[in-house]
């Protein structure tokens, strides 16, 4: 069975909201996800799809994608959430699909594979091996693909969500898309990323923006918690974000949440930042 024949069938196993009265017992078997063997990446992963409320209400009707990483972590509070939110009217009807691990244990340590690049230097202090060029083009040339074949996504206004090394991976796309004047997310949720990683390699991101058109800006909503550590974490952020606020085409959103510790940031980064995008 093919990638595409897997997540058709798997509308039926993992997708939540297909109905609103679903059984205790069918809820729990749409929590599985569908392995996703990656060829760029030359492993699985494990892919998580909500779909809106009223998706079978309309034969027709196409939603945006929103695409959130560390999958094993997120996706079950998020889905949740965008559930709730989308019946009280607080954000469109949304395709949430989520990038996991085949276990909560493996994530940890191949996240660190998959997010990141360059390579790591000896001053990270962690292996690193950069794998995160092979991981975009995973999200970009093989699952992107496949969720807009499969479902009924719109081409356009498609976000992409990401916490800590997730949020560095989110901004390391934006830098690709920048570099190759592409378009495969108009948006971008980066919570408390890990700016420090490979001497500031993202410092070259408000550089690389200011060479886009500004006809279609580039919305980016970028945070950090008022608990992190100052040096490595919301002095990098911020001065990230003064620098990208310089930069032409962007709309920037975010900042600095006072009260929050890094855990912290991503749940609400993620919703607060959706709310921005979709209103």
């Amino acid at each position: 069975m093919d990638l595409a024949q897997t997540l058709l069938l798997a509308i039926g196993l993992f997708s939540f909201g297909c109905q609103s009265t679903s059984t205790p017992a069918q809820q729990t078997a749409k929590t599985n996800p569908a392995t996703y063997f990656s060829q760029a990446v030359g492993d699985s992963f494990a892919i998580y799809t909500q779909l809106p409320l009223e998706y079978q209400d309309s034969t027709h009707k196409q939603y945006s994608v929103v695409v959130i990483l560390d999958a094993n972590f997120h996706f079950p509070m998020l889905a949740a959430s965008l559930h709730q939110y989308e019946k009280a009217g607080l954000l469109p009807p949304l395709i949430v699909v989520g990038i996991g691990y085949p276990s909560f244990a493996l994530m940890d340590s191949l996240r660190v594979r998959d997010y990141l690049y360059p390579a790591a230097l000896p001053a990270d202090e962690l292996k690193a091996p950069g794998g995160g060029e092979a991981f975009r083009q995973f999200v970009t040339q093989e699952l992107l693909p496949t969720i807009d074949s499969t479902y009924r996504t719109s081409p356009n206004n498609r976000t992409l969500l990401g916490h800590s090394f997730g949020g560095y991976f989110a901004l390391y796309a934006l830098l690709s898309q920048a570099k190759n004047k592409t378009r495969e997310f108009d948006n971008i949720v980066a919570a408390s990323p890990s700016v420090w990683y490979h001497n500031f390699y993202l410092n070259q991101l408000p550089t690389e923006l200011a060479t886009l058109s500004p006809q279609a800006p580039i919305r980016l909503f970028l945070s950090v918690g008022g608990q992190e550590n100052v040096q490595w974490d919301i002095k990098p952020v911020e001065a990230l974000r003064a620098a990208i606020h310089r930069a032409k085409p962007v709309v920037l959103g975010g900042g600095v949440y006072n009260h929050l510790d890094h855990m912290d940031t991503g749940q609400l980064s993620f919703l607060k930042g959706l709310q921005s995008i979709y209103r």
